[in-house]
């Protein structure tokens, strides 16, 4: 019991700073690491299949996105009603919660499995996949997409142990996976030679090895997150809760991924070269926002307890220690994307490929206008979770969607059209990041002043 004591944090007392730090580093480390081994998939199979392959497979990032999004999302929904019944001390409405998120992870991801299958390759052609990567492409999407339930049960089953404060065992259950991975992407793409569909293998694979670490812990959990067999059942009043505060995320991530597609498709444009070396930099940048965004998973829950504990006094810290945390993890990740940039950008391609001075200058491009700045997408980031904490989800949904979506498609329908260049297109990103921040601190402001009013007395 103490064991399991020391690995929570209590959010409710304390300095919020260091409070958010301790939860957010084993966050960051947890989605740092499982990028890791995702971009042993890139790195495998751009060094030993070719820029094709590599360009195949980041073809698919923004439509998965898409297509996963809006289920996942309402994994938060999960993760804030848990930490709100935790903080008002509610314990029979917290196990509901908690066995009804998990039944209802297990439909979420068989329904996005069937949307996923039956229409990947259609949008990858209204994306403009370019011909010669299309087959490699599908191949790789059917494959992912038979393990999405395990990525949607994944994320339920984490946002269980981050409402209770626990951001350490997701750490340990993803090393194990991500050892996995990397071993059946060697075997199967460098032994095998199954190209594409062996790095999909291999991610579906160990996604279902976290699942089955992550399971194994909440069915031993001592406490009120603690999962029973028999208990495993769907709550529907719980459920629609969930999907309520839920849903405007998801729906957020989908708007979002909505302009993503858009901006992939005109990277198309440029053919399977730039594809390649967009692959590239995006992952590296997304090293920088998995650890950023462990700062908005902070903010979230630490509002949602102290707002069920009426605790209102601490907010104000909480947004204040937030926004220190992401600048603390974002700049100077955002610095070493540059000044390591044309180092890191080899290790996706191998020095024999007949393009890959191209493909590092263009990498370069990417880093420079869109990663260089990626702070401010941390700052937007803790904006939106202060809100959606104070327990407003639509709002911040339609703040997100004006100034990460409706201005980006704008962008490129007018300047880019314009201009069609990559530092143009590329720039659409630090000016909605910026923009999106400023609504949602109104936003915030706002709600705030009228929770106070709503809550007297509260501390």
């Amino acid at each position: 019991m103490n064991r399991q004591a020391d690995r929570k944090i209590n959010f409710l007392e304390g300095a919020p700073f260091g409070q958010i730090v301790r939860f957010s580093l084993p966050l960051a480390a947890t989605g740092v690491l499982q990028l890791l081994f995702n971009a042993a998939d890139t790195i495998v199979v751009g060094k030993f299949s070719g820029s094709n392959s590599l360009a195949a497979v980041g073809a698919t990032g923004s439509l998965i996105n898409l297509l996963i999004g809006a289920f996942i999302g309402i994994s938060i929904g999960s993760n804030i009603l848990i930490a709100r019944y935790i903080g008002s001390r509610q314990r029979e409405q917290t196990k509901t919660a908690v066995h009804t998120s998990l039944v209802l992870s297990l439909l979420l991801g068989a329904i996005v499995t069937a949307l996923g299958l039956a229409f990947s390759e259609p949008m990858l052609r209204m994306m403009d996949t370019p011909d010669e990567i299309l087959p490699l492409s599908a191949l790789y999407l059917r494959i992912y997409f038979l393990g999405m339930p395990g990525i949607v049960l994944y994320n339920f089953g984490a946002a269980i142990l981050r409402a209770d404060g626990d951001t350490k065992r997701p750490l340990i259950f993803l090393s194990v996976s991500g050892v996995v991975n990397v071993i059946l992407n060697l075997v199967l793409v460098i032994a095998f030679r199954l190209d594409v569909a062996g790095v999909a293998i291999a991610t579906t694979v160990s996604q279902y090895v976290a699942v089955a670490m992550l399971l194994r812990s909440l069915f031993q959990e001592e406490g009120w997150c603690r999962v029973e067999l028999k208990k495993l059942r769907m709550d529907w009043r719980e459920a629609l809760r969930m999907i309520q505060i839920g849903l405007p995320a998801g729906l957020q991530s989908v708007i979002f991924n909505i302009s993503n597609v858009m901006i992939q498709q005109a990277v198309n444009s440029f053919g399977s070269v730039v594809i390649a070396a967009n692959t590239a930099a995006a992952n590296l940048g997304n090293f920088t926002y998995t650890a950023m965004n462990a700062v908005f998973n902070a903010a979230v829950t630490f509002t949602s307890q102290n707002l069920g504990a009426g605790r209102l006094s601490r907010i104000g810290k909480i947004y204040a220690g937030s926004i220190a945390a992401v600048l603390l993890v974002g700049v100077p990740m955002c610095a070493g994307s540059i000044v390591f940039g044309r180092p890191l950008l080899s290790v996706y391609i191998a020095r024999t490929d007949p393009n890959y001075a191209q493909i590092i200058d263009t990498g370069m491009v990417r880093l420079w206008w869109v990663v260089a700045p990626y702070f401010l997408c941390g700052i937007m980031e803790v904006c939106c979770g202060m809100v959606r904490g104070l327990g407003r989800a639509w709002l911040p949904m339609f703040v997100s969607a004006a100034g990460s979506c409706l201005l980006r498609i704008i962008w490129i329908k007018t300047l880019f059209a314009a201009e069609p260049t990559l530092p143009c297109l590329y720039v659409s990103y630090p000016v909605s990041w910026v923009l999106t921040s400023l609504a949602h601190l109104v936003c915030y402001i706002f709600i705030f002043r009228r929770v106070r009013k709503q809550l007297p007395n509260a501390q």
